[in-house]
């Protein structure tokens, strides 16, 4: 199983340790190797700041995702599991989504963390198929957690 740990940034509402760990928990149990997942809330500076350094884009965004490499030999040596990678949040954004969206909050910060860590299992949605395969996947999580689809 892989381990999550919450880094708080921000001082705007966001769900408890124990929903972001459980959320973050049920997207990673089919990832094809436990590690690490630091799930870091930030505010709309740090969001901005980031967004714009590693993707171009000078605004906050709601979830931005940073994999790390698998070191397989690494792990084997030290016996223990190495980074799978960053989720880095934005709570206004995320917040006032959910408003936007009509949705409720819990369900669209779940929606985040899962998608989020679907990245870092190399899910995208680049293309259409790639897109409509990782979808699904979401669809099937959010179900399990009797969220409605984020996506109607």
């Amino acid at each position: 199983m892989s381990r999550v740990v919450v880094q708080r940034m921000t001082r705007e509402a966001t769900p408890d340790d124990a929903q972001l760990v459980r959320w973050a928990a049920l997207a990673l149990r089919d990832a094809p190797r436990n590690g690490e997942v630091v799930l870091r809330l930030v505010d709309a500076t740090e969001s901005q700041a980031l967004n714009a350094r590693y993707r171009g884009r000078d605004k906050p965004t709601n979830v931005l995702s940073f994999g790390a490499e698998p070191m397989p030999e690494l792990m084997q040596a030290l016996e223990v599991d190495l980074p799978l990678g960053d989720l880095v949040i934005c709570a206004a954004v995320v917040n006032a989504e959910a408003e936007q969206q009509g949705k409720s909050p819990a369900a669209h910060w779940a929606h985040m963390v899962i998608h989020g860590c679907l990245h870092l299992q190399g899910h995208d949605h680049q293309e259409p198929d790639d897109a409509q395969r990782m979808e699904a996947i979401e669809r099937t999580l959010l179900a399990e957690l009797n969220y409605p689809d984020p996506y109607e």
